[in-house]
């Protein structure tokens, strides 16, 4: 077992003639830039900070690599279409679907938002489960619509249904009184294609992440991220970090989950070569087989595009380019807001579990992502967030009120990006502020730092984290 304090020693130094050696660790100075602090990604950062951001290649990559970066960026936009059809190396979508391409969730590399009244969702999902696990641990599937909710369909077969989302508002004010309002979402699934679901389903809202920086965070060597782990808080300080250990698909063994809301995917190849299945009804080596389930007659009779319908080598072009799309500078890291934003954000503890910085391992066959110094703001742990983010959904070893801590590199250029600033699992969070209100459970002290903040310090940690 280790702890952070073991690890870490964090101290908020209010001048540079603070920084020393305490105990042998380092005590560092927030009130100044850390050299190379706007390097997030290392050698593989790129300076971007327009609709591009999130698509651009580690700045380190080779010309000759580039190439099959650009084979993966083929197939990560151009959409699939339905079989048969003359295009032999892009048909076989559904037959039930969410997006036509990974770009239909993930525009521009980046960020989905929930959807507009009236609309459907895109790049907001629904895993399905009841109670019970699967042979592998997972989430035992809905027996009428499987492990995931899929509102869109081929010609000749239904679509699963539709998602009625209605927006609770809940008002709030600040210490100095100034007043909020948070939108709390509630679901409804309508026009069910195959009949009524099982009384104790549960679901699970799941919005679309930035793509940015996987190759790094899945080069982060894994006793680091278990240097973190403190599931009885034995170090007192409130904030606990438990693992999930998952099924990986391409391995065929359990290993520690690293991305998706909930930790539950183990890499960057299980996630995408699942993704392509689950959101696209793409079959791979390790995905065989589109989920239809027994109800669904329709779906078990639709035409397919081959077995698999994406081969190996171009899978692994798309695993290529979704592990080396490189991660944005920060900017602004000398302003004297943003550098007190910084400050505020060590003190109220949210660097707790938005762990600053890591340092990658040898990443196999990847030699740009290796021995990288990178600041993702993450310990790609479980986190109880309380009550009120709660989806009451397990997921492997996650609980119905964990959830991973989400990355923060590049939350600040969302809006560059996708053109909204919606956060949080679900994109209820209509801002930063809104994302920070919302967090509960081991993040209530933090919570509550912010709203005791007067205005100009609240202002100073929202200047840091559009810096991010």
């Amino acid at each position: 077992m280790f702890f952070r304090f073991n690890r870490v020693v964090v101290a908020i130094a209010t001048s540079s003639a603070l920084i020393a050696l305490i105990m042998g660790a380092t005590v560092i100075d927030w009130t100044r830039a850390e050299p190379n602090e706007e390097q997030s990604g290392g050698d593989t950062t790129v300076h971007e900070t327009n609709r591009r951001a999130f698509s651009l290649p580690a700045a380190n990559m080779n010309l000759d690599r580039r190439a099959q970066f650009a084979v993966g960026h083929a197939f990560f936009n151009m959409p699939w279409v339905e079989a048969p059809a003359s295009t032999k190396a892009r048909d076989g979508l559904g037959p039930h679907f969410i997006g036509r391409s990974c770009t239909a969730c993930h525009s521009s590399d980046g960020r989905a938002a929930p959807p507009e009244t009236g609309e459907q969702p895109m790049g907001l999902l629904f895993r399905l489960s009841v109670p019970g696990k699967g042979p592998h641990g997972e989430p035992k599937p809905e027996p009428i619509y499987g492990g995931q909710f899929n509102n869109q369909a081929i010609d000749g077969v239904r679509a699963e249904g539709q998602i009625d989302i209605i927006y609770q508002k809940l008002e709030g004010k600040f210490a100095d009184g100034e007043a909020y309002s948070l939108l709390k979402p509630n679901y409804k699934f309508t026009e069910l294609g195959y009949g009524p679901m099982r009384d104790d389903m549960q679901f699970s809202p799941r919005i679309a992440q930035q793509v940015i920086g996987l190759g790094l965070l899945e080069a982060i060597p894994e006793k680091d991220i278990l240097a973190w782990v403190d599931p009885a808080d034995r170090d007192g300080d409130g904030v606990s970090g438990r693992a999930n250990y998952v099924w990986n698909a391409i391995t065929q063994r359990k290993a520690l989950g690293r991305f998706g809301w909930k930790a539950n995917t183990p890499s960057v190849a299980h996630q995408t070569a699942g993704a392509a299945n689950g959101d696209i009804g793409i079959t791979s080596r390790h995905f065989p087989k589109e989920e239809c389930m027994p109800a669904q007659r329709d779906c078990q009779k639709a035409p397919n595009g081959g077995k698999p319908e994406i081969n190996d080598k171009n899978m692994a072009s798309l695993v290529f380019y979704t592990q080396t799309l490189a991660v944005p500078a920060r900017r602004d890291v000398d302003s004297p807001q943003v550098l007190r934003g910084k400050q505020l954000f060590h003190q109220s503890q949210c660097a707790a579990c938005h762990v600053p910085t890591h340092v990658t391992g040898m990443a196999k066959g990847l030699p740009e992502l290796s021995k990288q110094t990178i600041r993702p703001f993450t310990d790609l742990l479980l986190h109880d967030m309380g009550e009120g983010l709660a989806d009451n959904r397990p997921d492997f070893e996650a609980d119905g009120r964990e959830w991973r801590t989400p990355p923060l590199w590049g939350i600040g250029l969302f809006e560059s990006v996708n053109g909204h600033t919606r956060y949080l699992h679900d994109g209820r969070a209509r801002n930063l502020s809104e994302a920070i209100l919302w967090h509960g459970g081991e993040a209530t002290k933090a919570q509550q730092a912010y709203v005791s903040m007067p205005k100009v310090d609240r202002e100073a940690l929202l200047a840091f984290l559009n810096s991010l």
